[in-house]
């Protein structure tokens, strides 16, 4: 056997016991039919296989397939002569939400997984975006739509879908299990046999996929390969906490789940080296990041997820830029594991789901969090719950855009919007790891509250459909705020990609400062090279002989070039509201 068989059998014998020999013959006929047709993702056949797969010229956009429409277009190609016209280079990679049919959850609960939407487009749309973009789809392998065939399949108790849902006694005690929503766990079910119980951890059109059952592993891993097929380079495992269940446990990171994004990760880097997973766990941050699998690390490299979404990021500039303090988040910056080189953070502000709440757990008092739930109240957002095992509700996220968010800090609405707002994303860009910038960010999108009047659903505040003109018209004036967002985000991103301190592997060191002032050393590199990141995060003008010790003697120990401006750093004694200032050491 060679290593990578050697390394599939442990896993699947960890998953499937004395059936793993069976199962890994079937799992070779899937890699055998899909290796000849993969492309190749790596720069060169001779690349290490730890070598680098990003740089600082790594930045993403999140959005829907349709988050922009227009009349003589399918939305897929929309979107994509959008992101070519106004972003151009600018941007590396985009995230298209899953496009796939769908019957509930804006896409989530997926009918079909091997089609596009039809009113999207087709594969050829995605085969384009996918050839100027590193392209990241999500694999929805959780959960499955009670529309799709293999539900059909379970209703009339034909193969394959008979045996791909869990089935649970009414009776069963689940309070232990872990929700991420208020819905009811089980959800009852008419069948040929009678009325059947099924697990749903999200909601009931949204019908828990039995792992168990090595069919349903073999499936999602042929999806998994039919995705990269057609040009996807970052596979997304949405929901992968919950994949695993277990009764009498919180069926949450469950040794077996993973062990399946191990196997996974196994999979595509035998197969399809350059291929990025990334996993998708809106839980507090240590839970968040075990699937680096960073605790095997004295047994050799990291074998999970090669990145995993920086979830505790938004929610705490949240709370830095809304209390006019940076004190919790320095704390948390400095205490963050450095990773090895195999992997890296996604950072983001906002995405198509809210503000995750639960990853302030251990980070932020509860009277901090609520004062900030109730500020994004007024702010015109909304707050989902999840049940505890006790029955009671415990926030989830908060429902709002990132611009609305930014509307003012704890004494209400101010000026200070747009600066503010710029604020928060460049701290984001500044930090190691790549950042991904969800669409009604980059145009400063307002609360879509007759979405969510027309959904019935709170996170469709953030889910706006734009028409293409009146994107247009929005953009080029210069007038609205949209343009100023746009305009001063690209220029941000411009800079960012030409800088090597932004390497993802470039060291990050947060320098101690006052509460008022954020500062981040990034670098040095091999020569020599250092970039210093300052913001002010106050509405007060702050004066740099107040920055503190550390931030000053780095002030004087070199000269200092502004990325933004080309001035030198003595020119700018003080940094007004929310100012952001990169500077890179010129000596």
């Amino acid at each position: 056997m060679t290593p990578f068989d050697k390394t599939v059998h442990h896993y699947l014998t960890h998953l499937y016991g004395p059936r793993a020999g069976e199962v890994q013959r079937r799992l070779e006929q899937h890699l055998a039919h899909f290796r000849p047709r993969l492309p190749a993702v790596l720069p060169t056949a001779t690349a290490a296989p730890d070598a680098p797969t990003w740089s600082e010229k790594d930045q993403w956009v999140i959005s829907y397939g349709d988050t922009i429409v227009a009349e003589d277009a399918p939305p897929l190609a929309v979107l994509s002569e959008f992101l070519q016209r106004y972003l151009g280079e600018r941007i590396s990679g985009v995230h298209v939400l899953p496009f796939f049919p769908w019957s509930s959850d804006d896409g989530f609960s997926v009918i079909h997984y091997r089609e596009v939407e039809p009113t999207l487009g087709d594969w050829a749309h995605i085969r384009e975006l996918a050839s100027h973009y590193d392209l990241m789809a999500d694999l929805v392998l959780n959960h499955v739509s009670r529309e799709s065939l293999w539900f059909v399949d379970y209703l009339a108790g034909s193969l394959p879908g008979r045996d791909y849902f869990i089935e649970v006694d009414p009776e069963t005690d689940v309070t232990q299990v872990t929700r991420p929503r208020s819905s009811p766990l089980l959800v009852p079910v008419s069948t040929r046999r009678g009325t059947r119980h099924l697990w749903a951890t999200f909601s009931e059109d949204q019908i828990d996929l039995n792992f168990e059952n090595p069919d349903v592993l073999l499936e999602l891993v042929g999806i998994l390969l039919f995705y990269l097929q057609q040009g996807v380079r970052i596979i997304r495992l949405d929901a992968v906490a919950f994949l695993w269940k277990r009764l009498g446990t919180s069926c949450i990171h469950l040794p077996e789940t993973h062990t399946v994004v191990r196997l996974l990760r196994a999979i595509v880097d035998e197969i399809a080296p350059g291929t990025l997973l990334i996993t998708e766990t809106n839980v507090p941050h240590a839970e968040n990041i075990s699937y680096f699998g960073l605790e095997r690390l004295p047994e050799g490299a990291p074998d999970e997820a090669h990145m995993v979404y920086q979830f505790a990021l938004p929610p705490l500039l949240l709370h830095t830029l809304t209390r006019g303090e940076a004190s919790t988040l320095q704390n948390w910056l400095t205490n963050l594991p450095v990773l090895p080189k195999q992997c890296t953070y996604l950072n983001f502000t906002a995405s198509h789901d809210g503000i995750g709440v639960r990853p302030l757990e251990g980070l932020l008092p509860d009277h901090e969090r609520d004062a900030l739930l109730e500020l994004m109240h007024r702010f015109g957002g909304f707050v989902s719950m999840r049940s505890n095992p006790d029955g009671s509700d415990t926030p989830y996220e908060i429902n709002i855009t990132w611009f609305e968010a930014m509307r003012g800090t704890r004494r209400g609405p101010d000026p200070w919007q747009v600066a503010r707002f710029i604020c928060s994303q460049a701290i984001m860009l500044s930090l190691q790891g790549i950042p991904a910038l969800y669409l009604h960010t980059l145009t400063g999108t307002l609360n879509d509250v007759e979405g969510v009047e027309r959904s019935g659903r709170l996170r469709s505040i953030n889910r706006r459909r734009w028409k293409r003109d009146e994107l247009a018209l929005l953009l080029e004036n210069p007038s609205t705020p949209t343009h100023k967002v746009f305009n001063t985000l690209n220029h941000l991103l411009k800079l960012r990609r030409c800088e090597p301190c932004f390497h993802p592997h470039a060291a990050q060191r947060v320098l101690p400062s006052p509460p008022n002032l954020l500062a981040i050393e990034r670098g040095p590199l091999s020569d020599g090279r250092r970039l210093l990141a300052l913001f002010n995060v106050t509405d007060a003008q702050l004066p740099l002989e107040s920055a503190g010790e550390a931030v000053n003697q780095a002030l004087n120990l070199h000269d200092w070039q502004d990325l933004n401006t080309n001035s030198r750093g003595e020119e700018a004694a003080a940094l007004p509201p929310y100012a952001v200032r990169w500077q890179v050491a010129i000596n």
